[in-house]
């Protein structure tokens, strides 16, 4: 006996973001910042210049495909990590099909298939710019918002000081002048209260979950659609090893004229993009993998990004050097207002590995004071600081920005790369990947010519103080000043 299917139920009404209209605009705002980091003038400059940075030749690789593979692994673990936040959102919504994006991402990423046909950046543009203007709107709200309760604040705090003993204010009814002001105050916060009311609606406030996880979605899945198509990831093939050709002291002693290497691939352009049919997923990825927390593509990536043995990510030293480095660079500016403090806490920094190499380094016969010598030291520092400097504040401008993604995250991942700034910072311009032995090879050359510069500089102003010193004595006494000062 067959029963009768039930019909449906009638559909869930999606409610509105809300309060959660400031968390949105940030993650939609990260988003469509990750789609702007993958235009053709963004990958130019990836392709042609920033893996082609001094520093990052020097200590991190000579590879192109490793360099590349890199800033595609940051951009893709970024990726994951807002997708985890879309899909918190999509469970929210009202429809199925949107509530199913975690799998339906997961999905696309391993094998292709976009079950929604959400990728597509036919209308990107115009959606971006529409989205763009969300977030300009949402920030406004939230400008009014914080402005509005500032009045609010206000009004209640003069109102207790005529009402009251409060707050040190003696009990007296409200003059004249305090009524105007009150009327004035009761105006503005009216004010606020109906540009906060227009801005609600116009805003991510009054938008529906389903909404905005239909705007976000479709970014997401695009972003990921044009990583795959920019980097070739997620295909059979795999980047080559950490490849290191060059020796400590070329690493140390970089040549501005030497040749970069050819590129191994191609940039595409925006045209060649659209040519895309989003039918062929054999272009989009490679075969379904075990899925673990983040699926098999994303879990390729996430390891990708673990620095190799032998650098200074893996011995948790690359926040110690760049500081070292910083100090150093801040020293080399300087030389002479460089007190025993300073060079105490300066050596406090040091590893054991590099004190041993500066004590072999020092060891011996110490250089007199040369002006030739001095010179050519301080050419040598300024060379090395050139890419190595950079470098170090790279280091800990991203371990500040992915610090406070942390904060705005609380619970969830942190992101590997920041995405929400003006200009994005990658990992490969950091010490996080740099090669140890490298770094210390050129650290141990800075202390080196450093020190000789300090010692350089002490002597020379040793010198005129006693020129001054004997020029001072002979005016005053006109004796023969080689028996009042020893020399």
């Amino acid at each position: 006996m067959s029963s009768a299917k039930a019909p449906p139920g009638p559909r869930k009404k999606s409610s509105t973001v809300g309060i959660l209209a400031f968390e949105v605009a940030s993650l939609m705002s990260k988003l469509l910042h990750m789609w702007r980091a993958l235009g053709d003038a963004a990958l130019a400059r990836l392709r042609h210049e920033t893996i082609h940075l001094h520093g990052v030749r020097n200590v991190i690789s000579d590879d192109d495909d490793f360099l590349l593979g890199l800033a595609c692994a940051e951009l893709v673990d970024a990726l994951r990590v807002a997708s985890d936040s879309v899909a918190a959102l999509a469970a929210r919504c009202a429809d199925p099909g949107l509530r199913d994006f975690r799998d339906a991402f997961f999905e696309f990423a391993d094998t292709g298939r976009d079950r929604h046909r959400w990728a597509s950046w036919k209308e990107m543009e115009t959606r971006a710019h529409k989205m763009e203007k969300q977030v300009a709107t949402t920030t406004a709200l939230r400008r009014a918002m914080e402005e509005l309760a500032e009045a609010e604040h206000g009004l209640r705090k003069l109102l207790q000081c005529g009402n009251g003993n409060r707050n040190g204010c003696h009990r007296r009814s409200l003059s004249a002048s305090k009524i105007s002001v009150a009327a004035e105050q009761q105006q503005l916060i009216f004010s606020k209260k109906q540009e906060v009311k227009q801005l609600k609606q116009s805003s991510l406030w009054g938008c529906t979950f389903d909404a905005v996880v239909a705007s976000l979605a479709r970014v997401a899945f695009t972003t990921l659609a044009r990583i795959k198509l920019v980097f070739g990831a997620g295909q059979e093939q795999r980047h080559p090893p950490l490849y290191r050709s060059l020796t400590l002291s070329s690493a140390v002693h970089p040549s501005a004229d030497a040749p970069s290497p050819p590129l191994s691939r191609k940039s595409m352009s925006m045209e060649e993009l659209l040519l895309f049919d989003e039918d062929q997923s054999s272009l989009l990825g490679s075969k379904p993998k075990g899925r673990g927390r983040g699926g098999g593509f994303f879990e390729d990536s996430s390891a990708a990004l673990t620095p190799a043995p032998g650098t200074l990510g893996a011995a948790a030293l690359a926040l110690r050097y760049a500081g070292l480095v910083i100090s150093i660079e801040r020293m080399v500016r300087s030389p002479r207002l460089v007190g025993p403090e300073d060079r105490d806490e300066l050596y406090g920094m040091l590893t054991a590995s590099v004190r041993a190499q500066l004590r072999a380094r020092l060891r011996g016969a110490v250089a007199a004071a040369d002006p030739g010598l001095a010179g050519q030291w301080r050419a040598a520092l300024t060379g090395i600081l050139e890419w190595l400097a950079p470098m170090a504040h790279a280091t800990m401008r991203w371990q500040a920005e992915r610090s406070l993604e942390r904060r705005r995250n609380t619970g969830a991942p942190p992101p590997r790369g920041c995405w929400g700034s003006a200009s994005v910072l990658l990992l490969l311009q950091t010490l996080h990947m740099a090669d140890r032995e490298r770094v210390e090879a050129a650290v141990v050359e800075l202390l080196v010519g450093l020190n000789y510069v300090w010692r350089f500089e002490k002597e020379m102003s040793c010198r005129a103080l006693l020129a001054v010193h004997r020029q001072l004595m002979m005016e005053a006494g006109g004796g023969n000043v080689g028996d009042a000062v020893p020399v």
